[in-house]
């Protein structure tokens, strides 16, 4: 059985973050016992999984939904982690365009023979 405080400490997180967990349902607020709030093996492992989620990318609101669901729930959970896929291809599809554009005002600049910066005339003068 541990306090917030050595939880927090054995998992290394900070002692907000758990707070903050149970404040979205991430995680339970166990019962006060002699003014202790103490936690368990179980606390340990959801911390855990959600410390790995987040480690592959998955947003607080994915890692939720997957904690609610049962280990032989295999097809819920690949719909989870494919829609995550299919969010982070849309944004690296955004990242690609962004980094075109930001090379083409890099050579932009260095081939004008303009005084004025190009770049700025660009983000001043073109229309969304």
């Amino acid at each position: 059985m541990l306090t917030i405080g050595k939880l927090a400490k054995h998992c290394q997180i900070n002692v907000e973050t758990i707070r903050y967990y149970q404040r979205i349902g991430l995680m339970r607020v166990p019962e006060t016992t002699q003014s202790y709030r103490y936690y368990n093996d179980k606390d340990i492992e959801t911390l855990s999984f959600i410390q790995k989620a987040k480690d592959a990318g998955l947003q607080l609101n994915e890692i939720q939904e997957l904690l609610q669901l049962e280990l032989d729930d295999r097809a819920q959970v690949r719909q989870v982690i494919e829609q995550r896929l299919a969010k982070i291809d849309q944004r690296i599809e955004e990242l690609q365009a962004l980094k075109k554009r930001l090379s083409s005002w890099i050579a932009e600049c260095k081939n004008t023979q303009e005084t004025s910066c190009p770049i700025l005339k660009q983000l001043k003068h073109k229309p969304l």
